[in-house]
């Protein structure tokens, strides 16, 4: 089915609630592990589909120049202006490139560990293309279906994704709740690590996840003699001077952003402009 399917990623979101982060870059161009959300969702599409394509909104320059920069023309791209058109817009307004094909679509911010390209095969290898088909991971507290959370993978039928507009609009509200309704809609489990990268808490969580525990610092940051590390993440183009220490944060070179135990979730306390 692989030269059938057309592979999307989603990542022209803003990102709110990450900021500050997401001001200084795009929450597709986050890195966790040091490689950026949008290039780990390419990735784990990449074995599946025939061609696939990224929308953009937020931050569209940064990520059309990474694209550009990294992919070249085997990713296509779709702005989308004025406004984001939402996940169900955005399949619509890449009509004319689907060309009637069905999609298999993820999203572009979350983290999904080892194990993740297997389980998308997986996923498409069983499917009959007439159903909705979405990945989910065990998670009681924050269930969509029962005890199964979807984590941004799903499979669309061709007839479903015609009938999509490019317009505002959801998935979920525009076709998956009318199919979980007519019995139409499937939920595979993975069990695979997962993590929505929407706060500072959560990416630093993400980082640490794939690291293992370990900071994670990017080749190109400049770190100082004696400085240490623990629980950071440290971005591309960042320093870290002589003898500081690092605890819980996240170091760009814009700015630093600590997820302090103390503080409720998703609202980091921010230094300023690193000197």
């Amino acid at each position: 089915m692989t030269d059938e399917l057309a592979g999307v990623v989603l990542a022209a979101g803003a990102g709110s609630r990450l900021s500050p982060l997401s001001r200084w870059r795009p929450k597709a161009l986050c890195p966790v592990g040091a490689v950026p959300l949008v290039d780990l969702a390419l990735a784990r599409v990449a074995g599946c589909v025939g061609e696939v394509a990224v929308n953009l909104h937020h931050g569209a320059d940064q990520l059309e120049a990474h694209l550009a920069a990294t992919h070249g023309d085997a990713v296509h791209r779709s702005r989308e202006e004025p406004e984001a058109l939402g996940t169900a817009g955005a399949l619509g307004a890449l009509a004319p490139w689907i060309d009637g094909r069905p999609v298999l679509v993820t999203n572009a911010d979350a983290w999904l560990g080892p194990g993740i390209v297997d389980a998308v095969e997986r996923l498409v290898a069983g499917w009959d293309g007439v159903r909705h088909r979405l990945l989910c991971v065990r998670d009681p507290a924050r269930g969509d279906f029962g005890d199964l959370r979807y984590c941004g993978v799903a499979l669309l039928p061709a007839g479903a994704v015609a009938a999509l507009r490019a317009v505002p609009s959801g998935l979920y509200e525009v076709a998956w709740r009318a199919a979980l309704a007519a019995g139409e809609l499937d939920v595979v489990e993975a069990t695979v690590p997962f993590v929505d990268c929407g706060t500072p808490a959560d990416y630093l969580a993400a980082n640490l996840a794939a690291s293992g525990g370990r900071s994670v610092v990017d080749g190109r940051a400049r770190l100082g003699r004696g400085a240490v590390l623990e629980r950071c993440v440290v971005w591309d183009g960042a320093e870290v001077r002589p003898g500081e220490r690092l605890v819980d944060a996240v170091r760009t070179s814009h700015g630093t952003v600590l997820v302090r135990p103390t503080a409720p979730r998703g609202l980091p306390a921010t230094e300023g402009d690193v000197p």
